[in-house]
């Protein structure tokens, strides 16, 4: 017996951790600074590391109590009612519980690229087909409703990433309604906020509730997660807001306790560490500022706690500063061959990195864009850096 054809399935493919870098190249695993997975410098939120000491008694009973109550903490927080709140395993598991909700067998997603991979992967798992718009670099990935607009052909679900991964491009709210207003009525937009924190923007969750002007609408959800300014990405804990028409859905695609014990307990404490999560904004403004400044190569405006560089050859680069003990992310795979992207880490991180991204681009004789390393740069974009 096989499974079922996977053929036109991919793979995830996440940041190479410290320990398998260190493994692999037979070295002591504090030489290196880990900077390619978006994950929290300052580590989890000091309030979540307590309270899972706390609730570590408790995991031998189902966490229907914490379900519950972290749900009601976070419709607090956005002023809205439990069951716009689908709690799930990190926000990938809340774009499973939107898939499960609205696709049919063969209904078609629209999804960006360069984007999030597990956009498509999620629908292709729950048998749904997969179309892209593009997001060009020679527009710095500007984000806008005539992009999604002018590749929109009746998909049930249209996947915005604001902020965007790799880029860190934002899409205004005023566009996501647009959006939402020109295609179909039975089309879902769904905002990926992952990074939401970092952005000096509004959330679309003000279009579900019509607040800010917008009218109060049943066509966009919008998806949030722990992982990243509250630092709990190895719990696992993330979740979707939906409009207020869905709330029935949830108890019917959802698998029985979507968020663990100390998922839930870790979540209940970080939501109110206001410190934790200022902190790591602030340390994130300081680098994305400190790497446009003092990068020798062209660093995209971003409002992610990462920065994508160009770099001109990807592989070599990153391969290169892995070996002198930064890790950062080959951004090949998000179809951009001559980018890396740079997580925000604390000052002596991100001085480091720096610092040896200017040496290997240097050694290999790359400047922005050059990806044949003959000194000419192959792209027409400015890489004249400045402050944010």
């Amino acid at each position: 017996m096989q499974p079922r054809d996977l053929s036109d399935h991919v793979a995830y493919e996440a940041g190479r951790g410290i320990e398998e870098v260190a493994r692999e190249l037979g070295r002591d695993p504090s030489e290196f600074v880990k900077l390619a997975s978006n994950e929290n410098p300052h580590g989890p939120s000091p309030a979540a590391v307590v309270a899972l000491r706390e609730a570590a008694s408790s995991v031998s009973s189902y966490p229907k109590a914490a379900h519950a109550d972290l749900t009601a903490a976070i419709a607090d927080r956005w002023s809205v009612t439990d069951e716009q709140i689908w709690l799930a395993n990190g926000g990938d598991g809340a774009l499973d519980y939107l898939h499960r909700a609205t696709i049919e067998p063969d209904d078609t997603v629209l999804v960006p690229n360069p984007g999030f991979a597990y956009y498509g992967m999620s629908a292709r798992f729950h048998h749904g087909d997969v179309r892209e718009y593009a997001l060009e670099r020679e527009d710095d990935f500007e984000q806008t409703a005539e992009t999604v607009l002018d590749a929109y052909d009746d998909e049930r679900i249209v996947f915005l990433t604001s902020p965007h991964n790799p880029s860190g491009s934002t899409i205004p709210l005023a566009d996501v309604e647009r959006i939402a207003d020109e295609t179909d009525e039975e089309t879902l937009a769904v905002v990926d906020e992952a990074y939401g924190e970092f952005a000096d923007r509004d959330s679309a969750v003000a279009l579900l509730e019509g607040d800010d002007g917008f009218d109060a609408r049943d066509d966009v959800a919008v998806v949030r997660t722990f992982s990243k300014a509250y630092g709990l990405a190895g719990v696992r804990l993330g979740y979707a807001v939906v409009p207020d028409e869905w709330g029935d859905a949830y108890t019917r695609v959802n698998t029985p306790f979507a968020a663990s014990e100390l998922a839930c307990r870790a979540g209940l404490a970080a939501i109110d560490d206001d410190e934790h999560v200022n902190r790591t904004v602030q340390t994130t403004e300081n680098s994305r500022a400190y790497m446009r400044e003092h990068i020798d190569a062209h660093v995209w405006e971003s409002e992610g706690n990462f920065a994508l560089v160009d770099v001109g050859d990807a592989s070599s680069v990153a391969e290169t500063m892995q070996g002198r003990g930064v890790i950062v992310r080959d951004c090949t795979s998000f179809g951009l061959p001559g980018c890396i992207r740079i997580t925000c880490g604390t000052d002596d991180e991100t001085e480091r990195a720096v610092e040896t991204l200017n040496e290997v681009l240097a050694d290999l004789g790359l400047a922005a864009g050059d990806a044949d390393g003959d000194g000419a740069t192959d792209t027409d974009i400015d890489a004249e850096v400045t402050d944010t």
